[in-house]
């Protein structure tokens, strides 16, 4: 036997409550403390996760707000104005510049 739990036993169920109720008070925040961390890291974390780990694919697009997601759109955008024959040849050449290693 302990003496902690020798202290807990001779103690009266008033403090015994008291304690117990403190312990799981304190618990609580912290997990709930550990979900709001895991929230904010997660975001950013995500990005340096390799791909054969489940991390991003490599043709993920950009995160929203930044200047290459700003370029992403307007590539997009011109690309659903553009006929459907020009598009199909165009993603042909680009996957199969893929294919043979070639950055995009």
């Amino acid at each position: 036997m302990t003496a902690a739990s020798g202290f807990l036993r001779s103690a009266s169920p008033r403090l015994r409550h008291g304690l117990t109720l403190v312990a799981l008070i304190t618990l609580g925040t912290e997990l709930a403390s550990c979900g709001s961390i895991n929230d904010k890291l997660s975001a950013g974390m995500g990005d340096y996760v390799p791909q054969w780990a489940g991390g991003l694919p490599a043709d993920a697009p950009p995160r929203p707000g930044t200047p290459q997601y700003d370029a992403w759109m307007r590539e997009n955008e011109r690309r659903r104005h553009m006929p459907a024959v020009e598009r199909e040849k165009l993603e042909q050449a680009e996957k199969a510049a893929r294919q043979n290693g070639a950055p995009k």
